[in-house]
Order: C-alpha cells, then sequence, then structure tokens
C-alpha cells in the first residue's frame, strides 16, 4: 500500500514539474532561438539517459533502428510544433488544455493506423471536448483561433500519432533505449532547423542558461525518472487519472508566474476538456478491468 501511495505522489509530482517545465521553457526561448533550445534540451537529455541504457536487457536490434528513428521523427515534429506555440502563446495554461486533447485524439489516430474501433465511451466523451474546445476559443462572442491555438492543436494531433506508434513499438523494444533515441532524434532535428531557420547569439545571458539547464535536468531527465518509477508501481488506469492534472497544474502555475487570468468562458472550456478526459479514461480503464 505504502509503494502505491509512494508511486502516487511521484505522479502528482510529475505533472507539477510538467507544469513548470512550460514555465521554464517559455522564459529560456526569451533569450535563446526555439530551435536551439529545443535541439539542445532533448540532446543533452538523451545523454543523461545513456548510462541507464546498458546490459542485455536493453539491447536493441538493427531490424529495431528504423521503426525508433520514425517514432523520433513524430516526437520532433509534435515538439518542434509545441515549442513554437509556447514562445507565441500568450495563455500557457490554455495551451495545456489543448495539449491534452490529444489523449482522446489517439483513438482516432489508432482507428487509421492500427485499425482498432473507437469504443462507445470515446464518441460519448469527444462532443463534451469538442465543445470545451470551443469555449477556449471564443472571444466577444465569436469563435476565433488564435495562431498559437492552432500551433497546439496541431500539436496534439501529432502528438496522438507518435503516441499510437510508440504504443506499438514499446511491445518489442525497450523502453529506456527506445526513449534515449527518440530524444536524441528530437535533438538532432531541433539543432539542424536551428542552423538553417535561426541566428545564435554570441552570448547568453546567466538567467536564460539557468531556465535552460532546468528544462534539461528538472523538466526533462527528472520528470522522465519520476514518471517512469510511478508508473511502474501504480496500476494503468492511476497514472492515467494522475497525469490529466498536467493542465490543471499549468492553469496554476501560468497564474501564478504571468498572472494569467482566464474569462469565464474559456474557463468552462477547460472545465469541459477536462471532464471529457476523465469521462474517457475511468470508463475505459474499468471495462478493461472487467
Amino acid at each position: 500500500m505504502y509503494s502505491q501511495r509512494k508511486a502516487e505522489l511521484f505522479l502528482v509530482l510529475t505533472t507539477m514539474i510538467a507544469a513548470w517545465g512550460w514555465v521554464f521553457s517559455r522564459e529560456a526561448v526569451q533569450g535563446m532561438p526555439i530551435f536551439a533550445f529545443l535541439g539542445a534540451r532533448f540532446l543533452l537529455a538523451a545523454i543523461i539517459l545513456l548510462p541507464f541504457c546498458r546490459g542485455k536487457a536493453n539491447k536493441v536490434s538493427r531490424k529495431q533502428l528504423p521503426k525508433i528513428v520514425m517514432t523520433g521523427g513524430w516526437m520532433a515534429l509534435n515538439l518542434v510544433l509545441w515549442i513554437h506555440a509556447v514562445a507565441i502563446t500568450d495563455s500557457l495554461g490554455e495551451g495545456a488544455f489543448i495539449m491534452s486533447l490529444a489523449m482522446l485524439f489517439v483513438p482516432l489516430v489508432a482507428w487509421v493506423i492500427l485499425k482498432s474501433k473507437p469504443s462507445r465511451y470515446f464518441w460519448e466523451a469527444l462532443p463534451v471536448a469538442i465543445l470545451g474546445l470551443a469555449c477556449l476559443t471564443l472571444f466577444k462572442a465569436q469563435l476565433e483561433f488564435k495562431a498559437s491555438q492552432l500551433w497546439f492543436l496541431g500539436a496534439a494531433i501529432v502528438q496522438a500519432i507518435y503516441f499510437c506508434y510508440t504504443s506499438l513499438y514499446t511491445r518489442s523494444v525497450p523502453i529506456l533505449p527506445l526513449t534515449a533515441m527518440q530524444l536524441a532524434c528530437t535533438g538532432v532535428v531541433g539543432l539542424v532547423l536551428s542552423a538553417f531557420l535561426e541566428q545564435w547569439p554570441t552570448n547568453l545571458t546567466t538567467p536564460t542558461i539557468m531556465w535552460f539547464i532546468a528544462s534539461v535536468v528538472i523538466a526533462t531527465s527528472l520528470r522522465f525518472v519520476l514518471q517512469l518509477i510511478g508508473q511502474k508501481n501504480t496500476t494503468a488506469a492511476n497514472a492515467a487519472i494522475i497525469m490529466i492534472l498536467e493542465p490543471v497544474m499549468t492553469v496554476f502555475v501560468a497564474a501564478i508566474w504571468y498572472h494569467e487570468r482566464m474569462p469565464f468562458i474559456q474557463i468552462v472550456g477547460c472545465i469541459l476538456i477536462l471532464l471529457a478526459l476523465f469521462y474517457y479514461r475511468w470508463r475505459s480503464f474499468n471495462s478493461s478491468s472487467k
């Protein structure tokens, strides 16, 4: 019992770290090019994970490499879209809730990729989530998408694709080397984009360097370790429900750090998305456990 409670505490801490990770990223890209930040952050995170990828249990065959690189490509595209949205958004909390829709996009993507039809619970939750997204985009009684919202929405769709392929290949590929290589792919893509599209500053300010270090060590490496420990020692249902807290935590963090305030209609949208996610995951896991 103690072990499970400890695992659940680790997962709650993971959602808090993930929420602050949005702030770390937003602050870091104020002082350095966004793709350079993305590339350096994830390449360093991959290097930090390398020592944990030793041993026969983590061995990867040559036949598995193309699959890993492909999932790494989807992860890279997801994070390129996400970091651009983070750089231009005026509401991190709003973006976090749009990104959380990725878990509701997964059944649709799995339907196309894995030929797995969505459950009845998905179709029940989807209209509520769509209504919530509509409320998030209401300004002065008019439906209006901001550029950052479209980038976040695109990132959420790509994240669903990445999630489906990763879930498929984790059945045959060890999780640690898979994660390290995906992070490395994202790092390489970010640095290549930066080399072609961005001009690197001659020097970085101390605050920017500190935000970057926090992003690598805390928001990437520490978060991954805590999440892995938490998921290992609790049920998948508990982990999934707890991870829904990330956008909620992000709203609170953004309110504390940036003094962000959402209009009432957008708060309603966040609540509807949260309810849709909670309902879908709760009913899905209850159904699978029977």
